[in-house]
């Protein structure tokens, strides 16, 4: 309950937290705001970069597809994409982190040494060398996602088990002849989900960004999929006049990535006050 209080009087957390669960019911509720799906995946060349108006509510765009259709059904597309991304990447570096935190063989050391490799490039780029190798297309961008993340959450989750390991509830542990693995997932795991899950909530925002980023560059979402990162990428040719093309989807990547963000930053003051943020 004490916790709860502290949240609920962290207003940008609060903000974030009412953000995401906007952009969420919109996923969720997305089929029944736009019922006829034609308006999304076929185009009608009569009605062409239309501005907005009461019939178009965020314009068309060159294909004569309703722009506002197209961003409240790319919603689910960019939360399935978070969701799914950060999920692999939980289940590889987890277990990695939680191995090379508690061990000090040469088995962990080339995890960590790993860890730093991938560490040492920019996640964007290095993303985007293997979504290349990979071929283009939204699960390739998935699964390069997927694999330049999991870094951040073993190490993470290194840092963690290193504190943790010398303490005295894992040395009784050890005394009692506990096993090695109900040891780290019995007793060490509940103590650094929290750290994961602020991870998690941050990686979300910057996941939806950077999946956009890749659909922009042309190696992420294709057409006619409703992808914001997409629908920047096909409505920059017709800047300025055909403003609404790019606006709309980029206020969305914004407004989500916002939510997360400030949602994360709050959950990370409450689970280590230390890296409390300046008001």
């Amino acid at each position: 309950m004490l916790i709860l209080k502290k949240f609920l009087r962290d207003v940008p957390a609060v903000l974030g937290l009412c953000i995401i669960l906007m952009v969420c019911a919109i996923a969720i509720i997305s089929p029944l705001v736009v019922p006829d799906l034609d308006s999304v995946y076929d185009g009608d060349l009569i009605s062409r970069l239309q501005p907005p108006s009461a019939e178009f509510w965020f314009g068309t765009d060159a294909l004569g597809r309703d722009v506002f259709a197209r961003v409240i059904m790319g919603s689910r597309g960019a939360l399935e994409v978070a969701l799914t991304v950060v999920a692999l990447a939980i289940g590889i570096g987890v277990p990695a982190g939680l191995y090379a935190g508690y061990t000090d063989g040469w088995g962990g050391q080339f995890v960590m040494r790993l860890t730093d490799v991938f560490l040492a490039v920019p996640q964007l780029i290095l993303a985007l060398a293997v979504a290349q190798l990979m071929g283009r297309g939204l699960g390739s961008a998935m699964a390069a996602l997927a694999l330049t993340y999991w870094p951040f959450f073993c190490r993470t989750v290194y840092g963690e088990v290193r504190r943790l390991r010398n303490a005295l509830f894992i040395e009784a542990q050890q005394g009692l002849g506990a096993s090695t693995s109900r040891i780290l997932f019995v007793h060490v795991l509940p103590n650094v989900v929290s750290a994961v899950i602020v991870r998690a909530t941050i990686g979300m925002g910057f996941t939806i960004m950077t999946t956009a980023v890749l659909g922009f560059l042309g190696i992420g979402a294709t057409p006619p999929n409703p992808d914001w990162g997409l629908a920047i990428a096909e409505g920059r040719e017709y800047l300025p006049q055909s403003w609404w093309g790019v606006t709309f989807p980029g206020l969305a990547i914004l407004i989500t990535v916002l939510g997360f963000n400030l949602f994360g930053d709050g959950l990370r003051d409450l689970v280590d006050p230390r890296l409390r943020r300046s008001r």
